[in-house]
């Protein structure tokens, strides 16, 4: 399984890091990606680093603010957030896909419970 973890409530312009740890499994194997969804609105994929390289993707609105990365040895992914925006706000999530398409992670084979960010003004 994945846990993710490391949200919790922050002003904006603050800073966050996620943490997405797999049990079970190697998650060097898969590609990871980050999706969040808030109330009322679908779920947005927001970024995915492959398996191989380590080439990431992201959408538009959080280039340049969020780094997704991974930690090999520990079988772990990291979502690092800063400039944060009130719009940020949302369950974020983690999935290990077979590949990265786009900025999703294709599959995918295990998902996170999800940690909530919340920013506020």
């Amino acid at each position: 399984q994945l846990v993710d973890a490391g949200g919790g409530v922050v002003q904006a312009g603050g800073s966050l890091r996620l943490s997405c740890v797999a049990t079970g499994f190697a998650l060097d194997t898969y590609a990871v990606g980050w999706f969040r969804q808030a109330p009322g609105k679908e779920r947005e994929g927001i970024g995915c680093i492959t398996h191989d390289d380590g080439t990431t993707y992201y959408i538009d609105s959080v280039k340049g603010r969020f780094t997704i990365s991974r930690d090999v040895a520990n079988d772990a992914a990291y979502l690092q957030m800063n400039s944060l925006e009130p719009e940020d706000t949302a369950t974020y999530h983690c999935a290990a896909g077979y590949y990265c398409k786009g900025v999703e992670a294709y599959g995918p084979a295990y998902s996170g419970q999800g940690t909530q960010v919340t920013v506020s003004y």
